[in-house]
């Protein structure tokens, strides 16, 4: 079966031989060209062409009947035109066959040297009259240099293409024809990186500004990158089917693709905005690219980190298919980063304490903000470990927060998604936010939060209980954090003491109800033992008095019982001060 080259091939060799043997003329060689094969007359050749009058004269044979051009620039097409021409047939030049007929008559050797009007001649001609008379001409010319190398490189036609593209890009980039305005970045994304490279670094020593070779950038990558780098307006876990079962080779090329037009980023760290410079730096993680790479992307998404949202940052934690998390290092760079470089401006701007005046900052309260809700969104994973959490979390200084309801309900979040952490591992993922920051409706909700320990629960409705007490507004005062931070920790201390002797009496109830148990059953009835047994009671109780007393977490506020004597009721029977926390 034919195949659609083929046919192309017999159609040209039909054509050229209806020209031919319209003359009534016999044909004496025979031109092969690859697979194509034409018939046709010497004398017609040899005055075009010097180097098939070469390859005639030095031939070996007496009379050469064929011989092979199939390394001709263009193929048979580029032959058939260039048969043509030697027999005097009209055909089309055009901005896509120009390069290649160019590069076919050099070949041949059909130049004006050889022969005045010579195919090199008329297509040098159109080249610099039509071709490269515009942008999207010039951009045509080169892309079909990109199978013509390195004669087309030889010849000064990609230079030239290159020269008149950057000089019409830079136009069009500050004195638009056209609508869009940016239409050509269109034109030059149809090009092979190397060449679009070329065109850019000469864009850069024209002057060009730094938005402009940013928007060709981004025009290029993703219409080179369309699989990976795509509109994430839809949150995390955007499929990609294309992304996820692709080659080895063309993982290669995509990488090597990506880390080219990295390279190619003007130093202006703002030229790009966030969200593609997070779909960028995700395609780097997927395709694993060069660390080099990654650390530029990752710099440029920190510096400008307070336009960042959070699905940006989700687009960076979760693979394509959103089904699982990629490593959270970037994401950990980047807002180490940018808490860095705060840290930075407010040494240089001379403040007192560069801690303070950092954490006020208004970029660092929107992130602050945005990470507390980006860890919401992704505490739900069961790869998120405690000290991931932590570690993204106590990355932002505490003072840049007004508020911690964000990180509270991320937290909350995490503790629902992972019900089996003990109390241990609770009071961890909790010691990230501060208890005395939120507000009213979020201390409300973790007075009644059973998943969260109890300190945090303490923390909570003691804080309203000073607040109500002092008789100040809820939202408007804040008691000094010191103090009630010593406060809590001794009441804390407290909450265990009385925790531990609830079991101590639980264990001497059961104890007790053991013994009677035994006695019961022993069903001896006798007056003697139950005066002994009585006497075992009073004896019991008394120590067990003198121990409470030892142990009362009260003794500083309250009736010291230690020295209570061993008679039940010769115990002083006053009503005791009334008490904040119960044993009972």
């Amino acid at each position: 079966m034919a195949t659609p080259l083929n046919k192309r091939f017999s159609s040209a060799k039909e054509r050229t031989g209806q020209w031919v043997f319209s003359q009534e003329i016999p044909t004496d060689i025979v031109v092969a060209v690859g697979e194509a094969n034409f018939p046709l007359h010497k004398f017609m050749l040899v005055a075009k062409s010097n180097y098939i009058r070469k390859l005639i004269i030095e031939s070996k044979e007496a009379d050469l009947t064929r011989i092979n051009l199939s390394n001709i620039p263009g193929g048979p097409e580029m032959f058939e035109k260039a048969a043509k021409f030697c027999y005097g047939v009209n055909f089309e030049i055009t901005v896509h066959n120009v390069a290649a007929l160019r590069c076919a008559a050099e070949f041949l050797q059909m130049t004006d040297k050889y022969c005045e009007n010579n195919l090199a001649g008329r297509t040098e001609d159109f080249l610099s009259q039509v071709a490269l008379s515009s942008l999207s001409g010039a951009v045509v010319v080169l892309k079909s240099c990109e199978a013509l190398l390195p004669l087309a490189e030889d010849l000064l036609i990609v230079q030239r293409c290159i020269d008149v593209a950057t000089a019409k890009a830079c136009y069009e980039a500050n004195f638009p024809c056209r609508t869009p305005p940016n239409w050509w970045t269109e034109e030059l994304s149809i090009i092979d990186i190397e060449f679009f490279s070329r065109i850019i670094a000469a864009m850069k020593k024209r002057g060009a500004k730094a938005l402009n070779i940013a928007s060709a950038l981004i025009t290029y990558t993703e219409r080179s990158l369309r699989d990976l780098v795509r509109d994430h307006s839809a949150g995390n876990g955007t499929k990609s089917s294309d992304a996820q079962s692709t080659n080895s080779q063309v993982r290669y090329q995509q990488r090597e693709l990506l880390e080219s037009i990295v390279s190619l980023m003007p130093s202006e760290k703002a030229a790009f905005p966030i969200n593609f410079l997070c779909c960028l730096l995700r395609s780097a993680i997927f395709l694993k690219a060069s660390t080099s790479c990654k650390n530029e992307l990752e710099k440029r998404v920190s510096a400008i980190l307070e336009h960042v949202t959070v699905d940006d940052l989700l687009v960076l934690s979760f693979t394509y298919d959103g089904e699982r998390l990629f490593d959270l290092e970037s994401v950990r760079k980047i807002i180490s980063g940018f808490v860095e470089k705060e840290k930075s401006m407010a040494v240089f701007s001379g403040s007192g304490d560069f801690r303070e005046s950092c954490s006020c900052s208004p970029a660092m309260h929107r992130v602050a903000k945005t990470v507390g809700t980006y860890l919401g969104e992704i505490a739900t994973s069961g790869e998120l470990s405690i000290s991931k959490f932590n570690g993204i979390a106590n990355l932002v200084p505490k003072g840049s927060r007004k508020v911690d309801d964000d990180l509270y309900r991320a937290i909350d979040i995490y503790l629902k998604a992972h019900p089996n952490l003990d109390e241990i591992e609770r009071e961890k993922i909790c010691s990230s936010m501060d208890p005395l920051k939120l507000s009213y409706e979020a201390r409300v909700h973790a007075s009644q939060n059973k998943r969260l320990p109890v300190q945090i629960v303490l923390h909570a409705l003691y804080y309203d209980q000073l607040k109500l007490r002092s008789g100040l507004d809820n939202d408007r005062s804040t008691p000094d954090a010191a103090a009630t931070r010593n406060q809590l920790q001794a009441d804390a201390s407290l909450i265990k003491e009385n925790e531990a002797l609830r079991s101590e009496l639980t264990r001497m109830k059961l104890y007790i109800s053991d013994m009677q148990k035994g006695n019961n059953q022993a069903g001896t009835g006798s007056s003697s033992k139950s005066g002994t047994s009585g006497h075992k009671k009073h004896t019991f109780f008394s120590s067990m008095s003198k121990t409470f007393g030892k142990l009362n977490p009260f003794k500083h506020g309250s009736k010291d019982t230690s020295n209570i004597d061993d008679d039940v009721a010769a115990m002083d029977r006053t009503k005791p001060r009334r008490r904040r926390f119960s044993i009972s």
